[in-house]
Formats: C-alpha cells, sequence, structure tokens
C-alpha cells in the first residue's frame, strides 16, 4: 500500500482535533485500551459522548485550555491506504509548528467554521500552503449541523475560497460539508446533505492521486551512505546508498556527480539487496558507478542532461523558528537532504506579510514566526533545485552550530 502524509489546519476550535478524532475512530484505529481512557475523560460522558479531541491534543496544556499547541503526529490506514496525520495548531504563535508539519505533506485538509466562513486565518493557512507548494488542497466546511446544512451557506464559503485560492494559483482544491462532531460525510455519505454530490473525506483521502506529484523528468539522488564492505567476498564493492527524490535510474544511465562535476556510468542498481533493471522515486537504492569517484555522503547524482544549479549564493525564503532574533551576518549550518554545509546569512531581503503575502523591506526585526527572503552564502558551493520547480529538492533547514537546534525551514529559489 501506499502512503499518504496530510496535514490539517484552520482556527481555534475549528474542530480539526475533533475531526482527526473522528477519522481513527470510525476506521476502527483506536486500541481498546486508549478509547477506554478517553471515555473516563470525557467531559460528557454521563451523556455517553467521546469528546473525540482528546485521541489528538496529547499535552496536558492542550487538553486543559481546550487548543493543539503542538504538531501531534497519528497513523491509521485503511483497506487502500496507509496515512500519517500532523494535527497543527491555528494559533499565529505556532506558525513554525504548522510549516514544520506541512513541509512533509501531500494534502493539506483547511477547515471553516461554516458560522464564520473565510477568516483571517483560514487565509494565512492557505497563503502558507500556497508558499509550501502543497500539491492538494481539501476544504472541509465543518459544524454544517449548527447552519441546519444549509447549501446556501456551503455554496458562498466555496465561492469566497475559490476566488482566493486562485489568485494564489493553487490548482486542486476540493470541498465538503461536515460535521466532524456527529460523522456527517466524514466516513460515509451523509443524508442531512442531500444536495452535495461529492466524495466523502475518507474516501477521497484514499483515492487522492499522489503518484502524479512526482517528478519523473529530473533525477536526483542524494547519497546518504557510502557502502565499503571491504570483506572477501565483496573486495572491490562500492555503492551509494540514499533515496530517489525524483526521476529514474538504471544501469548503464550516464550521470554527474555533483557538487564536483564529475561524470560517470551506472554500472548497476540494486533495491532490496538485489540487482534491479530501474530506481524510480520514491524507492530507497544503492547505486554503483564504473569509476571509483570520491564520493561522500552529501554529494547529489544526477543524469548528464538534467539541468540544476550549483552555487554559493542562494536566494531563500525561510520560517524563522528561533526565540533569538535573525540576523545579518549570523552563522549557521545548512543543510539541504543530507549535504551540510556552514553558511552566513548575507542580506535579509524583506519580510513577507503572511495574511497578505504583501512585501516589506522597512522592518525592525526578524523574530519568532516571522517569513523572510535573504541571501544565502555557503562556505562550498552546494547543488539544489528551486522549491517551487522541484519540492523534493529545494527545501532545506538552518541549524545553530552551538546548540545543534534548528533555526529555520528554508523554500530555495
Amino acid at each position: 500500500m501506499d502512503l499518504l502524509r496530510f496535514i490539517t489546519a484552520g482556527s481555534v476550535d475549528d474542530g480539526k482535533s475533533t475531526l482527526i478524532g473522528r477519522l481513527l475512530y470510525d476506521t476502527d484505529s483506536i486500541k481498546v485500551d486508549q478509547l477506554e481512557t478517553i471515555q473516563k475523560q470525557s467531559k460528557n460522558k454521563s451523556e455517553g459522548e467521546i469528546d473525540l479531541a482528546l485521541f489528538t491534543d496529547g499535552l496536558r496544556a492542550e487538553r486543559e485550555q481546550g487548543i493543539t499547541i503542538d504538531v501531534a503526529y497519528k497513523y491509521f490506514n485503511t483497506d487502500k491506504r496507509k496515512f500519517i496525520i500532523a494535527d497543527a495548531p491555528g494559533h499565529i504563535q505556532y506558525t513554525r509548528n504548522m510549516v514544520t508539519g506541512a513541509s512533509n505533506s501531500d494534502l493539506i485538509i483547511i477547515l471553516v467554521d461554516a458560522r464564520l466562513g473565510v477568516i483571517e486565518q483560514t487565509r494565512r493557512h492557505t497563503i502558507l500552503a500556497s508558499l509550501l507548494q502543497l500539491p492538494h488542497v481539501v476544504v472541509t466546511i465543518n459544524k454544517m449541523d449548527m447552519v441546519d446544512f444549509s447549501q446556501e451557506v456551503y455554496d458562498s464559503i466555496v465561492t469566497e475560497y475559490s476566488k482566493m485560492a486562485e489568485s494564489l494559483n493553487i490548482k486542486d482544491v476540493k470541498f465538503i460539508p461536515i460535521s466532524a462532531l456527529n460523522g456527517d460525510n466524514i466516513v460515509n455519505p451523509s443524508a442531512n446533505t442531500p444536495w452535495f454530490k461529492g466524495e466523502t473525506l475518507l474516501h477521497l483521502l484514499e483515492n487522492v492521486n499522489v503518484a502524479q506529484d512526482i517528478n519523473y523528468d529530473e533525477s536526483r539522488f542524494p547519497v546518504q551512505y557510502v557502502i565499503r564492505p571491504q570483506s572477501d567476498d565483496l573486495h572491490d564493492y562500492r555503492g551509494y546508498a540514499g533515496k530517489v527524490l525524483s526521476g529514474t535510474y538504471k544501469k548503464g544511465d550516464r550521470v554527474t556527480i555533483l557538487p564536483d562535476g564529475i561524470d560517470s556510468v551506472i554500472e548497476a542498481v540494486e533495491v532490496h539487496g538485489a540487482e534491479v533493471e530501474e530506481a524510480f522515486a520514491p524507492q530507497s537504492a544503492v547505486i554503483r558507478l564504473k569509476d571509483d569517484i570520491d564520493i561522500n555522503r552529501g554529494d547529489l547524482i544526477i543524469k548528464q542532461s538534467d539541468i540544476i544549479k550549483v552555487s554559493q549564493d542562494i536566494q531563500a525564503t525561510l520560517c524563522w523558528m528561533d526565540n533569538r532574533p535573525l540576523v545579518k551576518g549570523n552563522k549557521y549550518l545548512l543543510q539541504v537532504q543530507s549535504k551540510r554545509v556552514r553558511c552566513v546569512i548575507k542580506e535579509i531581503n524583506y519580510k513577507i506579510d503572511v495574511n497578505t503575502l504583501e512585501r516589506h523591506e522597512d522592518f525592525d526585526q526578524v523574530g519568532l514566526n516571522d517569513v523572510v527572503n535573504v541571501t544565502i552564502k555557503t562556505a562550498s558551493p552546494i547543488a539544489y533545485d528551486s522549491y517551487n520547480t522541484l519540492r523534493a529538492n529545494g527545501g532545506a533547514i538552518l541549524i545553530d552550530e552551538t546548540a545543534h537546534t534548528t533555526v529555520a525551514g528554508c523554500m530555495l529559489q
């Protein structure tokens, strides 16, 4: 079975945690002992109701305040697909948490309260989804039971959101009227919305085509590990292990190793310890070359015909995740896939308003959760792609050298 990673986002009390709880509950993905614990903790246990949000709001502070603070990851599967869910906070001060959860997601579910419609946080989450180039957006219009399942309310929200999505060039947007609390249109079609002819949420999640999001035209293979057994049986064996980010690799392909720009030819490709005709994204594989080349962790193997950027001066849009402000001249480690190099913030070009996408060149400082465009100077050249062109090889992180903590998520340009 393939895997779908998705994230939920929305304003406070839009019902994100309840929606995930409903998905887990209705797909029988909750263990008996966990269900018994939640039943005891539910506020309405005297009435026999279960507080579905408690399945995901794991921190004590989250349960006490009734809000989501950290990204909670949950796992479940059906007969058709495996799922990893990231339940992201809705508060603006937790923007970094949402960026973290969305960076590896294939799809985002944005919840809209049917009573409130499209609000500022809806716009902010949609803008972040467009910045992070999430391929699929599902807008679930929740709490339809509180507006008497009005088609007029639903249509109004669809119209308003569609205009915003078009202005942000978001191509794949689906809308579903739901009640997470009662389960309407989550797993089974709801009798309360006979006017809605679309898919239920689970059916959509099971059938969304994520394979079409993989780029098979540009081949990228970052080396994670160099295999040299140096045993009697494998005295001359030298293999390069990693994950195929995009494209395909097969025996006889002419390749270039970056950033040094050395050319070679693939002698063999292995998957699961056996030679295969071809390895393709997103498989993990081992590539063996005909030439003995000094290749290290972090080097990138691409096909000779492919075009890629190799530079020490890099522009990037980044979300600042550290409590200390970002300052021009600060030094960090830049990590792109398995490649890690020292770098310095050469320029802070402008700050991006995540509510409007407006650029501001006049600002005091860059603080926690700010999104800015910067120029980074690296100590040595790195090979990378524009995030907008090839998301798989255009994402990076900045790491504090002394604390070894991630201070920013980057989208390279």
